[in-house]
């Protein structure tokens, strides 16, 4: 059984930094897409960054520049590292794994994984 679990979330001011990790069990990481996505209160889920099979990284437009998206696929790991963080970027964040394009995944409402992870909060205060 495929289990992801997101932690590193929390509070910080705006212009802060933090580190996601996505540890995953019953999953061996290869060369798959897998992403991260985020849904904040009356809004529709979407879709921030990507990494496709090939290792090509994808990010919404709204946070290139500011996220990084990789991987450790020895440990299992996908990570997202916020920086300068904006009070608009306060959002449940999730991992995703399995997806069909990096490239779709940050553009699209509601990109679709084969595994999710039930997520990790992310709060930026101003």
């Amino acid at each position: 059984e495929v289990h992801l679990v997101e932690s590193g979330g929390g509070s910080v001011q705006a212009g802060g930094s933090l580190t996601l990790s996505c540890a995953a069990s019953g999953y061996t990481f290869g060369p798959s897409c897998m992403g991260w996505f985020r849904e904040a209160p009356g809004k529709e889920r979407e879709g921030v960054a990507a990494i496709d099979r090939d290792g090509r990284l994808s990010y919404r437009t709204s946070v290139k520049g500011r996220f990084a998206i990789s991987r450790d696929s020895a440990k299992n790991t996908l990570f997202l590292h916020l920086n300068n963080l904006k009070p608009e970027d306060t959002a449940m964040y999730y991992c995703g794994a399995e997806c069909a394009d990096g490239d779709v995944v940050v553009t699209a409402i509601n990109p679709l994984f084969s595994y999710m992870g039930r997520g990790t909060q992310v709060t930026v205060s101003t």
